[in-house]
């Protein structure tokens, strides 16, 4: 028991819990009942943590309870990481361009199987009691050059929600959960959309379908544009970090900075 350490809060066998261990614990603002709760919480916690430990030394044979070659790994690992974390920030080009992207999906189109529908889509939420649907209906049979900017002005000034981004791909669960869409076959479903009209009991959906793509088909680039750009930024990371292994060791060589006792 060490009374340097002011107050003791808990003890289990030979290990003592003490006032000052949680100073940290509590933040400066917590009010009397949330310290209380905090600290109440963490003792109980520290309780029980020591009394396995405990068990645990009585019960374990002293080679089981060596660790140091465990930490001293664990230790070196940590430090591999954080310097080489460190370096892939400091020299990790993350710049890809779209061409190297698109060589990409090219060199392996077969990775790029869809696991799921998708669609390209317009729509345009309304309230049920808005006199205005038949102008947005009108909008959405305008030519593609007419379309977007008139149901950007009329959406902006008359609609509850609405989506005009004709690059970006909707996973069909997605979509349902913004358009009441009930079907019983996604492929026919999509197969036989062009334009839909739905209401439910507030609102009225209208919805243009530009594009889709059926499950097992191959993904559309612009679907895998993110995780391409991800695959080829972790292959660059997995190169770099093995040039500078590669370079350490090089460098080590030259320099006599080690040697190895071994017959073969």
């Amino acid at each position: 028991m060490d009374n340097d350490k002011g107050t003791v809060l808990a003890r289990v066998h030979d290990a003592y819990l003490y006032e000052a261990d949680i100073e940290s614990l509590v933040p400066p603002n917590a009010s009397p009942r949330d310290s209380i709760t905090l600290v109440k919480n963490f003792t109980d916690n520290w309780v029980k943590t020591q009394l396995m430990v405990h068990q645990a030394k009585k019960n374990l044979t002293i080679q089981q309870l060596d660790f140091d070659e465990q930490l001293e790994n664990y230790k070196n690992s940590l430090i591999i990481y954080y310097y080489e974390t460190e370096l892939i920030r400091q020299m990790l080009d993350t710049i890809t361009s779209d061409e190297e992207i698109e060589q990409y999906y090219i060199d392996h189109l077969d990775d790029f199987e869809l696991k799921e529908n998708i669609a390209k889509v317009l729509y345009v939420i309304l309230d049920k009691e808005s006199e205005i649907e038949e102008k947005f209906i009108e909008f959405f049979a305008l030519p593609d050059s007419l379309k977007l900017d008139s149901l950007e002005v009329l959406g902006s000034q008359y609609s509850r929600s609405y989506f005009l981004d004709t690059t970006y791909w909707f996973r069909f669960d997605e979509l349902t959960k913004v358009i009441p869409i009930e079907t019983y076959n996604q492929e026919l479903f999509l197969k036989g959309s062009r334009f839909i009209q739905l209401s439910d009991e507030y609102y009225v959906y209208l919805v243009n379908f530009v594009d889709f793509k059926i499950k097992d088909d191959t993904s559309p680039l612009d679907f895998k544009r993110a995780d391409i750009r991800n695959i080829i930024i972790n292959r660059r990371k997995m190169q770099l970090i093995k040039k500078v292994r590669q370079d350490i060791y090089k460098n080590a060589i030259q320099f006599k900075d080690f040697e190895v006792y071994y017959n073969d």
